[in-house]
Parts: C-alpha cells; structure tokens; sequence
C-alpha cells in the first residue's frame, strides 16, 4: 500500500548515493537526524550550540572518500568534518565532535572527539586487490558508498578476487590509514542474483532466518490453533461478523493479508463499513518469543524477489492470514457512514470474520469498470465511498504525493527479464481511503478518551512534523531556477500550495524530480508516544493500526487500544519502553527501505547490462561539476553523462541555476529538461549507469 510518511523515507534513496546538485542542498543528513529529534527523550538528541557544552553529540553522514556532514541544532548548516578530522568515524555513527574556530565566509568545520555509538559491527563488500610498495594487496570494496575506508584483508592471499564477503575490522591504530580485517563469512561471487540479495539482508542488519525457539513457538500456536480459537469465540467481547459480506483486496503476489472490508447497507439509508485487521495480537503476546524477536525486526522487508518477513510465515501467511473461505480472528473498527462518507458512529474491537473473497487490485477494479462480478453491489458502495473521503482528504489539506515503482519480472536464475511502473488502480486508492480513515479514527478515539479521563493516555502515533523553514526556502529557490514558482511566507506553506504545484508539473518531464525534491523537504514521518499530528496527511491524530502482520508499531497500537477499550492502567515504566520501542521501529524501517531500494538500484543496473549501446529517452535529473545525471524511462534508472563525453562544446556549471552551459554555442541542458541518451556503461558492482548525450 502507498503511504505518504512510507514516501518521505523511500525518497530519500530515489537518488543513488553519489548524486549531487538537487539533493547538493537537500536532507540527507535533516532525514536522518529526524528519527532521532522523534521523541524528547531521544537519547542522540544534539545538544544545543547555545548551550554552555563545547562538544555535540548526533549521527555524522559521510560522503564520497571521507567528508563528514552533522547536523547540530540551531545552526543553518550542517557542520563539516574534513577527512583529517573523521578519526575513526564511518558512516551512521553517533559521534562527539567539537566546533573548530569559525572562519568567516566559510561553513562551520568540527572534528570528532569520540565514537559515542558505532553504526557498524560489520562490513560487506568484494575482494579487490591492489598493489603498495611493489606487493600485491587483497583488500575489502565496501558495497555501501559511504564508507570511506577500504580495510585491508592480510589473510586473504588465498581468496579469490570478486567474492562477495563479509568482515570484521580486526585493528585500526591510525585514523588515516585503513585498517585490517578478516573475512568472517563468503557470500558467494560478487554480481550473483543470490549473493547480491544475501549481501543486501545482511548489510541491514536483517535475516530470513528465525531462532529455533521462535519457529518451535510459531508451530506451537499453529497445532493449537482449535483451541486458541474455540477460547477466542468465548470471549463475549469478541463480535461474531462472519454473516456480514466480506473481502480482501491485495496485490496479486501477495501472501499476507492484514487487511479486509465488509459492507452492509442499513435500514436508514446508511451503510456499515467494517475495517478488519488480523488479530495478531491475540496470538503474539507481549515479552514472548516471537513478540521479542518481531520487536527486534520492527518490519518486514520487501526486496525485489522475496519478503523478509517480521512474523514467521506459519503466522504471517496462515494463521494470522486473513484468507478467504476461513474463519479468522480480527481486530476491527467499524463504522455507520452516510452515503457522505460521514462517520455516524463507530466500534472498535475484537472480532471473528470470514471473508467471501480474495480479490486482487486487478480483479477488483475488474469487477467495478464492467459492473458484473462478485460482491458488485459492495464494491461499489466502496468505490463511491472511498472518492468522498478522499475528496474530503484533500480539502482538508492533504498533500497529493503519488510516484511511480518500478517492477521487475525475474527468471528462475534471479535474472530480470522485464522491467515495469506499477500501474496506480482506483482499487488501490479504495483500500488506501479505508485504511486512513481507520488509522485517523483510531487514534482520535485515544484522544478522546484521554480527554474524558483527564489523562495522558500512552499510545502509538504516526507523526509527521510541519517541514523545516529553510528547506523550504531552499525548495522555492530551487524551483524558481527551473522556472516554477513556490510560495513560502516566514518559512511556512501552506498544504495547498504544495498540492497546486503538484497540479502545475503534472504529466511533464519534470513530475518526479520535482516531486521528489518536494518530499525531501519534508520531515520524516516517525512513530512517537507523543502526537503532534501529521503534516501531510493533514490529521490531527494519526496511527498505524492496519499492518500488524508486518509493522510492529501496529501491533504495539492493537495491544494499547485493547488495554484502553478494557480500561487497563499502563504504568510509567511501561509507557517509555513503548517509546523506546517507537524509536527502534523508525529506525528499522528506515534501514528496510534502503535495503529495498539497494535491491531495485542492483536489479535497474542488471537489467540495463544487456541494453549496453541502446538508446534512451530521459529527463535531467541532476547538474555537477563532473556531468548531469538522468532518468532512463524504462525502468527509471539513474546515470550519468560526463561532460568530458560531450564533445560538440566545453560545458560549464552554472550550480545556482541547476544546469550545464556551453561556452561556444551556449546550449544549456537544466534540471527537468528531456534529452536522448544511449547507455555506454552499467556496472552492476558499482550500482552505476554512464550515458552519452545523443544530439538529433
């Protein structure tokens, strides 16, 4: 499902790691720092530059061969460690760093005093060699680009140049001198489908693989799956919903249903639209074996040919499953809507459903575009349904970010024989409008609960901060380089500029860069214990409560909603470990979208391999000193066009104006400008694409 605070994560990687100019002044390192800045209580919180302390701790950022970026707040920009002051820094560390003298006209540099909290207890990479002092070297390619070292394998004389490894920096005695290591583990022969993936899931920090007392506690649950169920149907809180018309509508691949609609049309005109989310909860309990390894994953990951599920599967695609022609056990909100989508009255609880059937978006959107079918009659009371809400989201402020996925077809070798943009259907948006309304409603039940009671009740909000001033200034200045104006008033705009811009650059070449750069102005969206509401979605409370099978901040909202439905007390105690956990999960799915878009990046550049010499429509994605970077449009891939390589005239920079210009001609190539390319190189190692310019 798309999710606009899942989009404000994912587009921090729609550029590879090495693109400059557009994301030059973007938010990589704000992205970041946001997950910390989360929660008051955020252990890296950065300490204030008008505090009395003279160091600062905070994640550091590392670009290209060792220039280090910290974003400390109250200064406009990051700060920047050189090279000669990373010390034993990498990438993602929390580090100390003390503020150097500032030197006027120039940014604020800093060197790190301390590895506070190191990001990484492993590296992965390829076996190169290299030759020093006349003797040949093997030593670790690291496949993350922002680690700046390259450790040297002094016991690897036997090992075979290219293989994918892993390693364990063994001694590092000098900052500016690359350390050693051993390999701990061979992954097999770098470019190899599997190795790829296995070195992707690794780099994360993420297994497929469950604990033997996880899985032996999964396949308990399911040889006692009657009794568990026969307990549930006595449980006189439970509502029996398994008459009411019910369906699942999900991508056709999908294994995991977390979620099902029912519709019923009442006596008064208004209909009955129920929102049924898998009853994880009832069968992982808090502190059990499963729940503290779902707690440690956080999320499942979604790679180009597999899932990496947080949930065994004997739990993820059975026994929680919300499969068709099945008694399953949910946890439901149900609401009375008017034939406006307005909310009469609403239920939330426990529930056993049966759903009639499995549709997927196709078959859905099917049934609705030639009006015959199965489940019409509710389909459509759905669709129409679904419009207003959005109509009504819309007005109210949220903001219209949609951007196309790509998707790969693969051979039985892992190799991808096709590559196409998802297409967007009506089905999709359907789904998407009952999944917010039950996600915002949720959440404002809790408010108001704790506004009758008088108390702070402790919940799981999906939180979205009002974007940063300067970034939005930034924005509007980089969108008036490319010739579209953007109105920020004192660092502030409004959710409605923001969606008539993306009304303005809609089907031209320009869309995705655009949007994309809009995204990144953004804050990140967290999960928090303390709301304060979600700026794109335009919510004053907001929650994930939808995806339990595969996000565990929506377990954790089922368990509280449940305590509170029953009146329960959480004591203080237990409301930190929830934020504890809130922090845990933002991070984890910022590590599992990376991973994702590592294994679209690998498979782009392995699916262009064979296309080498073709040639390309795209769109200027991005302007350096070095080149422009552009978007192929068959499978959206990035690549770069050396200015050296474009030999009709010497190309110069313009960095303000976001473009390349001829000193002869004055031909100018910008930002968002289509141009013919054919591709000349793709490195799958490298994760690289270069293109020529093709002049007509």
């Amino acid at each position: 499902m798309l999710d606009l605070d899942y989009l404000a994560v994912s587009a921090a990687g729609f550029y590879s790691t090495w693109k400059v100019s557009v994301i030059d002044f973007f938010f990589l390192p704000l992205l970041k720092l946001s997950i910390y800045k989360s929660s008051l209580e955020c252990k890296y919180m950065l300490h204030s530059p008008n505090m009395t302390n003279t160091t600062y701790e905070g994640p550091i950022m590392v670009r290209g061969k060792g220039t280090g970026f910290v974003a400390v707040e109250g200064l406009e920009e990051d700060v920047v460690i050189e090279r000669d002051n990373l010390g034993f820094a990498l990438d993602g560390d929390i580090v100390r760093i003390k503020l150097n003298k500032k030197i006027p006209g120039k940014r604020q540099e800093g060197v790190v005093e301390e590895v506070v909290k190191a990001a990484f207890r492993e590296l992965i990479g390829t076996v190169k060699e290299k030759t020093v002092d006349g003797k040949t070297v093997k030593y670790l390619h690291p496949d993350n680009s922002r680690i700046h070292i390259r450790p040297l394998l002094p016991e690897a004389l036997a090992t075979e140049i290219g293989l994918k490894v892993v390693v364990e920096i063994t001694k590092w005695s000098q900052p500016l001198l690359d350390p050693l290591a051993k390999i701990t583990e061979v992954l097999g022969h770098a470019g190899d489908h599997e190795t790829e993936m296995q070195a992707i899931i690794r780099s994360g920090g993420f297994s497929k693989a469950f604990p033997e007392s996880v899985q032996e506690a999964a396949h308990k649950l399911y040889e006692t799956k009657e009794q568990i169920f026969a307990d549930a149907l006595k449980d006189e809180k439970r509502r029996d919903m398994r008459g009411v018309p019910t369906c699942t509508i999900d991508p056709k691949d999908a294994k995991d249903f977390d979620d099902a609609l029912s519709c019923v049309k009442l006596p008064n005109g208004n209909y009955e639209i129920g929102i049924h989310i898998a009853d994880v909860s009832h069968y992982v309990r808090d502190h059990d074996a499963i729940d503290e390894e779902a707690r440690e994953r956080a999320t499942s990951v979604y790679l180009v040919d597999r899932v990496i599920p947080m949930l065994p599967e004997v739990l993820s695609n059975d026994l929680c499953s919300l499969r068709p022609n099945e008694d399953r056990l949910a946890f439901s909100a149900v609401f009375e809507l008017t034939p406006e989508a307005e909310i009469k009255n609403e239920w939330y609880g426990q529930t056993i459903i049966h759903s009639d059937k499995r549709f997927t978006y196709e078959e859905a959107q099917e049934v609705f575009d030639k009006q015959t079918g199965p489940l019409l009659e509710e389909i459509n009371t759905m669709m129409t349904l679904g419009r207003k809400l959005r109509k009504k989201r819309y007005a109210a402020g949220a903001i219209a970010f949609e951007q196309p996925e790509v998707r790969f077809e693969l051979d039985e070798r892992g190799a991808p024989t096709r590559a196409y943009v998802k297409e967007r259907t009506e089905t999709m948006m359907m789904i998407e409008d009952f999944m917010l309304l039950a996600n915002r409603e949720v959440a404002t039940y809790i408010y108001n609960l704790a506004k009758d009671s008088g108390k702070d009740l402790a919940f799981v909000y999906r939180i979205h901060d009002v974007p940063n001033p300067d970034k939005l200034e930034e924005l509007a200045m980089f969108l008036r380089a490319i010739g579209y104006e953007f109105e920020v008033q004192k660092g502030i705009v409004k959710a409605t500029e923001i969606n008539r811009l993306l009304k303005e650059i809609e089907g031209k070449p320009e869309e995705n860069l655009i949007k994309t750069a809009t995204i990144r102005s953004m804050a990140k969206a967290v999960y928090s214990t303390k709301n304060i509401g979600h700026f794109g979605l335009a919510f004053k409370f907001y929650t994930h409560f939808t995806s339990p099978i595969r996000r565990y901040p929506d377990l954790m909202a089922h368990r509280l909603l449940r305590k509170h439905l029953d009146r329960s007390p959480i004591g203080p105690q237990e409301y930190q470990q929830y934020e504890r956990m809130c922090l845990k999960s933002s991070q984890r799915e910022m590590e599992a979208v990376s991973a994702e878009r590592d294994s679209i990046k690998f498979k782009q550049v392995e699916y262009l391999m064979n296309r080498v010499g073709e040639v390309f429509e795209g769109v200027i994605t991005g302007v350096a000193d070095w080149g422009i970077y552009v978007q192929e449009g068959s499978c959206l891939a990035d690549g770069m066009v050396r200015l050296a390589t474009i030999k009709s005239d010497y190309f110069e920079h313009e960095a303000s104006k976001y473009r390349i210009k001829g000193q002869r001609t004055g031909k100018v190539y910008s930002l968002g400008d289509k141009v013919t390319v054919k591709l000349v190189r793709a490195d799958k190692d490298e994760r690289q694409l270069d293109f020529e310019l093709v002049t007509k």
